[in-house]
């Protein structure tokens, strides 16, 4: 097995055995987007929120959280090649890992990042041909999605504090596809803190309670209905805004769940 030096999306020099045999996915997109690819069976690790696709990393061990990792059980999977991604994993992880095995860092803060992830993973793993088709998929759906011209909108993903998502996010990059706009895009951070009071200036036509990280649920909906009368209050499936292949299926949720507003 020949050896290849690359460049990651840090400009980190990561050199690691081509094609990779055995790869740890610290990230649940990205591993999705490895089975999306045919490389299931090269996976030798995953974090316990890796879920999808359903029915197949079942098997897969159980190696890290995206926060933190255990490294006696990376060292027993062997990896050639680790994927990590700088919002989900921390610096200190990357930093860890890195003096034992090749470690490769995506930063994905746009759909057009996510785009490049799943080309770039088709690179790095010899299935590029593959990764063209996925990212030709995920466009044509992207193109049908639904029109909300000028609408201003929050995505609350967290509660005790609220916080909800900012400026420069995968997350706001979809929204944005679909010309709304993101009331809290200026608050400085890129998953700020916010108040009741917040939502209620933000001049909100929009309020979207995500399902996860934090568990949100109908209860919620109807709690922030009561304070935000004149909004529409939506639960939106969290997983509909994974980058990876879930992207296949995001057009035609939002087309689906936005005929009912």
């Amino acid at each position: 097995m020949a050896g290849r030096t690359v460049t990651d999306h840090l400009d980190r020099t990561v050199e690691y055995p081509y094609p990779p045999k055995r790869i740890v996915s610290l990230v649940p997109g990205i591993t999705d987007t490895l089975f999306s690819l045919g490389l299931g069976n090269r996976v030798s690790g995953r974090t316990r929120f890796c879920v999808h696709p359903q029915g197949e990393v079942e098997g897969i061990p159980r190696v890290a959280g995206t926060k933190d990792l255990n490294l006696e059980k990376i060292r027993n999977v062997r990896p050639e090649l680790i994927l990590a991604e700088k919002e989900e994993n921390t610096k200190e992880m990357v930093e860890q890992l890195e003096k034992e095995f090749p470690v490769y860092v995506f930063e994905i803060r746009s759909v057009h990042d996510a785009y490049n992830m799943i080309n770039d993973l088709g690179d790095i793993t010899g299935t590029s041909e593959k990764a063209e088709t996925l990212i030709a998929d995920i466009q044509a759906g992207f193109s049908r999605l639904p029109d909300f011209r000028g609408k201003r909108f929050a995505y609350c993903i967290w509660k005790k504090p609220y916080m909800v998502v900012g400026g420069d996010t995968y997350i706001q990059s979809v929204f944005e596809l679909m010309g709304l706009v993101n009331a809290f895009s200026g608050f400085g951070d890129r998953y700020p803190s916010v108040t009741e009071e917040d939502f209620q200036m933000a001049g909100l036509d929009y309020l979207f309670l995500s399902t996860e990280p934090f568990p949100f649920n109908e209860e919620h909906v109807r709690k922030f209905a009561s304070i935000l009368p004149d909004v529409n209050v939506m639960l939106l499936n969290g997983e509909m805004l994974w980058y990876g292949p879930r992207m296949l299926e995001a057009a035609e949720y939002f087309s689906r769940v936005f005929m009912r507003v």
